[in-house]
């Protein structure tokens, strides 16, 4: 029977409590009666000594017993307590969180509430801690309310509990107003909000708060220095990386903490300096090593692959199991050489450890594996297996079917992952874009309305997804949207200049694709090869002979970059179509190798466009040389001696090119007409 005091604060607290109902959709898993008839412990109990004494004996008990995991012992043990207080309550509360029992604690908190007991700032920290760790985060709100009124939003141990509810719920600016109107923040508290911004990967804003707390004037310890590691292995922040290592070396935690020091280890593999991390990883004894995994994957990462399974082998022979990142990084190094047989035996570890189920890296490697090794089947067979369709495993196989040529499968894709609420990131929308821009059904409609997705997702800004639209409106022919997609990047890369250079190029805008280059250098960018034959190519679509001399010279001259073949060829072919053959035939003979078949057949080609029949005969007489198996080249050599009259010689050469069954592939046109779009 409910007294009338409990009887009036259930009514008063009717609202409160009604997260218990909202949470609870089954039935407590241990016997927990929420109207218990245990009475609390007024305050009139506690003048009698005898009374107070017993509260105090049987809480023992129940700690004990709770310490043990026996739940049900001192569930009973309760239930036969004649009194109870606050203390009573609080450690059955934080006990069953402890043991994974989150809904069960929320109505031992509830009957508390009942009961009339009031809270101690200890409830508070057990309750918020379990609504964060559990996800039940509209009961924690709830529990905010009851803190702010019964007063105690202002005690360190109760704020820095809502401080990590409110991060577990990505509210950083709440958790961080919260933190700034506690009248004191110990270190415990600020290591809390350090963790908080690093999980959220907001690692510039982490570091701001780093100041701070130095400001503060807060030592930071070794915890605080493993979530500022952290943040840099996120964001590749080797600078500021390296100068956190220079301050943790200068106060001695490299050395006094093993956690520090390994957190260097994994903080050098994720930036993919296999040096630093190498010297990093052999200052820490053997048995105290907990950064194996980060060794294997940067060895793995740098195609290392005996050093790799070396790491790998010495850490199993230490009693360390393999975690998802060395797998992950032998999967990434299997796509990366196309090794399939290795790629089958890491994915049968993968299956023997169990590593395949829950873990969305795992599956959307394995995807990827099998997809870039040309085992498309393979790729699907294991997405289909997935228990959840997933972003990464989603992203992993459109980039595998892309790589495969199925390019109508990567635009479906994309519409099943809109349906079904997926949902989708700048690799999705890149990969679609270039799926588009390859894709025989290309259109301008169709890259309108992805470009409208990105804009309405807020991918538009991301640098990789603006060189995608770049290249698929310059396929389309609309090089001006192009340029207006260019000029919106905030902090255009090399990568972004060479796409919009790109696109000027193939819709035969070489002066434009050379202003942009000049624009590339005059930002302080370091323009590349790629970026050079981007542009060249243009010359040579446009006809700017001395201009791209003057770049082809530029690059060994003024940015220490040697022309590779492509460049070569690029200008014997701007010169021959010029007419220029002598210097074409300079030029081919300069170039590594002394030229390849793709140059000479250009060169040929230019040879019979001009007539000069001396040189097609030479050209024609190398080709033969480098590529006799070659049925096209056979045709190209048969056709300039049908034009020159050496009709015995051409019909030698076709008799030997019909032999190997050459056959032409079919063209064909695809027209855009006006649309709504």
């Amino acid at each position: 029977m409910f007294s009338l005091r409990s009887t009036v604060s259930w009514a008063r607290s009717i609202k409160f409590l009604s997260f218990i109902w909202n949470i609870s959709t089954i039935s407590p898993k241990c016997n927990i009666p929420i109207a218990s008839s245990t009475p609390c412990l007024v305050l009139e109990s506690y003048c009698e000594s005898d009374v107070q004494e017993g509260v105090y004996c049987r809480n023992r008990i129940i700690d004990s017993f709770v310490k043990s995991g026996l739940l049900n012992a001192a569930l009973k043990e309760f239930d036969e307590m004649p009194f109870c207080d606050v203390v009573t309550y609080n450690l059955l509360i934080s006990g069953h969180g402890r043991y994974g029992l989150p809904k069960q604690a929320l109505y031992l908190y509830a009957e508390m509430v009942l009961q009339g007991i009031r809270e101690s700032p200890s409830t508070f920290s057990s309750v918020l801690g379990i609504c964060s760790d559990a996800e039940f985060y509209k009961a924690g709100i709830q529990v905010h309310c009851r803190v702010l009124s019964l007063g105690f939003s202002l005690n360190v141990f109760v704020g820095s509990s809502l401080v990590d509810l409110y991060m577990h719920m990505g509210l950083n600016d709440v958790a961080l107003k919260l933190f700034n109107e506690l009248p004191e923040r110990n270190l415990a508290i600020w290591n809390l909000v350090l963790r908080g911004y690093c999980e959220l990967d907001r690692s510039l804003e982490l570091f701001g708060l780093y100041t701070r707390m130095e400001l503060d004037g807060v030592k930071p310890d070794g915890l605080s220095f493993c979530y500022l590691f952290r943040a840099c292995c996120n964001e590749k922040l080797l600078y500021q990386g390296k100068q956190l290592h220079c301050h943790v070396v200068t106060a001695g935690w490299v050395i006094s903490n093993i956690f520090v020091a390994n957190a260097l280890v994994d903080f050098y593999s994720a930036c993919g300096r296999l040096i630093d991390a190498q010297k990093s990883f052999e200052t820490i004894p053997v048995e105290e090593v907990i950064s194996w995994n980060s060794m294997v994957a940067v060895y793995a990462a740098n195609g290392l692959l005996a050093d790799a399974l070396n790491i790998f082998s010495i850490m199993q022979f230490q009693g360390k199991r393999p975690s998802i990142r060395s797998f992950v990084g032998f999967l990434n190094l299997s796509s990366g050489t196309k090794n399939l047989q290795f790629g089958k035996q890491i994915h049968s570890s993968v299956l023997k450890l169990g590593h395949d189920n829950g873990s969305r890296h795992i599956q959307s490697a394995l995807i990827d594996m099998y997809g870039k090794c040309g085992y498309v089947e393979s790729a699907v067979t294991i997405y289909e297996s997935v228990p959840e369709r997933t972003l990464e495993c989603c992203n992993s196989l459109m980039t595998s079917l892309l790589h495969c040529g199925i390019t109508e499968d990567v635009v479906e894709m994309f519409g099943f992952m809109a349906d079904e609420g997926v949902g989708y990131d700048e690799v999705t929308f890149s990969t679609t874009l270039k799926a588009l821009s390859v894709s025989d059904s290309t259109s301008l409609a169709s890259c309108r309305l992805l470009h409208c997705c990105a804009i309405k997702s807020g991918f538009e800004s991301d640098n990789a997804v603006a060189c995608s639209l770049v290249d698929a409106y310059s396929r389309c022919g609309r090089v001006e949207l192009s340029r207006i997609v260019f000029d919106k990047i905030r902090s255009p890369n090399v990568i972004c200049f060479t796409s919009i250079i790109n696109g000027y190029a193939r819709n035969g805008m070489g002066r434009e694709g050379i202003e942009m280059l000049q624009a590339l250098v005059q930002k302080g960018l370091k323009p590349d090869r790629v970026a050079f034959l981007c542009a060249l190519t243009g010359c040579n679509y446009s006809g700017l002979v001395e201009e791209g001399r003057l770049l082809f010279d530029s690059m060994k001259t003024l940015h220490g970059l040697y022309p590779d073949r492509e460049h070569y060829s690029c200008m014997v072919d701007l010169l021959g179509r010029a007419g220029l053959l002598d210097e074409a035939e300079e030029l081919l003979r300069r170039a590594p190798g002394k030229g390849n078949g793709v140059m000479w057949s250009s060169f040929l080609r230019s040879c019979r466009v001009h007539g000069n029949e001396t040189m097609g005969r030479r050209a024609a007489k190398a080709l033969m040389e480098l590529e006799p198996e070659d049925p096209a080249i056979c045709l190209q050599v048969s056709n300039l001696y049908s034009e020159i009259g050496d009709f015995q010689t051409s019909m030698q050469v076709r008799k030997s090119a019909l032999s190997r069954m050459v056959t032409g592939e079919i063209g064909h046109s695809l027209i855009n007409v006006d649309s709504c779009f």
